[in-house]
């Protein structure tokens, strides 16, 4: 998992903004790295990527991320953060083409409406019961890696795959939906702190979707 430290931020030298705005913006930079996701889907072939040596894709793959985080961790400038966002969001939507291609279109409308169905709700619910996401913060991080180590013993040593794994990290991604949620609104309301919340809610909101899509695509 791809850490962000923009939660721990109590002070700022930047401009406060209103909560609506801030929120709107949080909104805006998701709804981009959705929409830049659609794009990649529709307009790339994924036989293409598929044809892409696998440690060359990878590493290219991590070397993104990885200069995204540290991009909006470290700039306090709204552009310079929206900058590291968009390296994270191409990267994971080059991924999610790859997936997706595997389902048909009604599977994956579905999953999207599902998804953004849960996300809302766990939104509401980081804004109604922040303290109680903060009580279990430790328990979602435990848990995950925890989910991590079996899933990678299973595919890698078993050659198999239970999809308790997958309706594991689902639960544990709402909640960490719920968790940054509640946590973005408790840090200074900046227009840098939107952009890098909103790069952390992604990241939380499109492994929920890949999960979501392995559940209904096994049901279908």
């Amino acid at each position: 998992m791809l850490e962000s430290d923009v939660f721990k931020r109590r002070v700022t030298s930047g401009q406060e903004i209103s909560p609506a705005l801030y929120n709107l913006t949080i909104g805006l930079c998701l709804l981009w790295g959705f929409s830049v996701n659609w794009f990649l889907v529709v307009n790339i072939d994924p036989q293409t990527l598929w044809a892409i040596n696998p440690w060359v894709f990878f590493i290219g793959y991590f070397a993104s991320c990885l200069a995204g985080v540290w991009l909006f961790n470290e700039s306090k400038k709204p552009i310079v953060s929206f900058i590291g966002y968009n390296l994270v969001v191409v990267p994971f939507g080059l991924i999610v083409n790859m997936v997706v291609a595997q389902y048909n279109e009604a599977l994956v409308v579905e999953a999207i409406r599902l998804t953004a169905s849960v996300t809302l709700i766990m939104m509401l619910l980081g804004s109604m019961y922040p303290k109680f996401f903060q009580r279990i913060a430790g328990a979602l991080s435990i848990a995950l890696l925890a989910v991590i180590v079996v899933e990678l013993f299973q595919i890698f040593v078993l050659g198999i795959h239970h999809e308790w794994i997958d309706w594991a990290v689902a639960v544990i991604f709402c909640g960490y939906i719920g968790y940054d949620w509640g946590r973005a609104n408790q840090i200074p309301k900046t227009l840098d702190n939107a952009v890098d919340s909103a790069a952390a809610l992604y990241m939380d909101i499109i492994n929920l979707f890949l999960r979501i899509l392995r559940i209904l695509g096994r049901k279908q």
